[in-house]
């Protein structure tokens, strides 16, 4: 699987964008995702951006 090229910062401002009600497929045309990469984002989207990599680290860690 090949790494993201968003940060953390980066994927919040893309979620930020789907809580202000703009439809998915425009948020994922402008930021050139696929609707399933957003869909994936979101499994973070409660999560602080400072959290994201710590979580991250255990879904690794548990795949093992």
């Amino acid at each position: 699987m090949k790494a993201s090229n968003f940060s953390d910062a980066q994927k919040a401002l893309i979620l930020k964008q789907g809580d202000d009600s703009v439809v998915v497929a425009e948020i994922c045309l402008k930021a050139r995702i696929s609707q399933a990469t957003y869909f994936n984002f979101r499994k973070y989207a409660a999560l602080l951006p400072d959290e994201m990599p710590r979580m991250k680290a255990l879904e690794d860690e548990n795949s093992r």
